[in-house]
């Protein structure tokens, strides 16, 4: 009769226990951010989401930067993939430690030649677990689409949960801060209201500039949007979109003759050119002088301003068939 030696024996009922696969749980940033980095190799963009917000199915993930689509599991960064096989491994470690430490034994010396043997097992350092900070961004947004509370490098970018691209969001805030800014003026004396009308102006037209910019962008164009009369050819020839076709004629020129306006403030300090006598048809202008801006045009102009931006914003990056 043969006898099992109790040394043969290798007992692995702690790495069975750890199954096929090991769970890593990866955590929201203090903040309740969770990072996300694009799988395409020609962007690698790092961005958060917060999770729990947002499109509540097994929606895809897309890349604010590229616009890259796919499984949200193909979107974790390296951090996190570092972290979770450390995490990984060390359990595995350990479990084989257990499994390993139940085949010790230790034989006394017995008989005349007083020979004993034995067998231990010792634990070396254990597995380094490699942690992450989560990165701070420059942008946070919570989409007005999907209510995706999300946060980018930049300013501008695709929703990662419903994809709808935030330009139009981002301008429509910035807007409304120069409204804020109007508001202001009506209360302050009369020096420090001009003062913040023309302001208030100057954001309008850079708010609108890097938003028609960024439009552009997005489809390869590179175009500007401070002088309008130009941007709306440039416009009509590389995209067959004639974005000022919602205005009629005398709110079009309204427009543009501000923007004209908000040229003389920060190039002239105000003071009437011959180029803006000859372009804006401003009965009111006269050379030499300084122009006249109100609070009302400025506020009129916003206006047309969120409707010229909603029919760029749906011609260009959401054409109708």
């Amino acid at each position: 009769m043969v006898r099992e030696s109790s040394m043969s024996r290798f007992d692995t009922n702690n790495l069975k226990r750890l199954g096929n696969q090991v769970s890593v749980p990866i955590n929201p940033d203090e903040d309740g951010y969770l990072g996300r980095e694009c799988p395409a190799e020609e962007c690698l963009g790092y961005f958060k989401v917060t999770p729990g917000t947002g499109i509540k199915d097994l929606a895809p993930c897309h890349c604010p930067y590229c616009g890259h689509t796919g499984d949200n599991n193909t979107f974790w960064t390296q951090e996190q993939l570092e972290y979770a096989k450390s995490v990984a491994l060390r359990d595995i470690a350990e479990a084989l430690h257990k499994d390993l430490k139940s085949m010790e034994f230790d034989h006394r010396p017995r008989g005349g030649f007083g020979i004993g043997i034995s067998l231990k097992f010792t634990h070396g350092a254990p597995q380094p677990i490699k942690y992450y900070k989560e990165k701070e961004l420059e942008t946070h947004v919570t989409c007005d689409n999907c209510t995706l509370r999300y946060a980018i490098y930049g300013v501008f970018g695709w929703c990662p949960a419903c994809g709808i691209h935030n330009s139009i969001q981002i301008l429509m805030k910035n807007l409304e801060l120069s409204r804020k800014e109007l508001a202001l003026a009506e209360s302050a004396d009369k020096e420090f209201a001009h003062h913040l009308t023309g302001d208030a102006l100057e954001n309008v037209v850079s708010a609108f500039d890097s938003f028609g910019r960024e439009i552009c962008a997005r489809k390869a164009a590179d175009i500007q949007f401070q002088n309008l009369a130009s941007a709306r050819l440039r416009v009509q020839d590389t995209f067959a979109l004639d974005f000022a076709d919602v205005l009629a004629l005398d709110e079009w020129e309204s427009v543009c003759r501000v923007f004209q306006k908000r040229h003389l403030l920060a190039h002239k300090l105000g003071v009437v050119d011959e180029d803006y006598v000859k372009k804006s048809n401003d009965p009111q202008a006269i050379l030499g002088r300084k122009v006249s801006i109100s609070r009302d045009e400025v506020v009129a102009t916003i206006s047309l301003i969120e409707t010229l931006g909603k029919r760029l914003f749906e011609g260009i990056l959401h054409p109708t068939p």
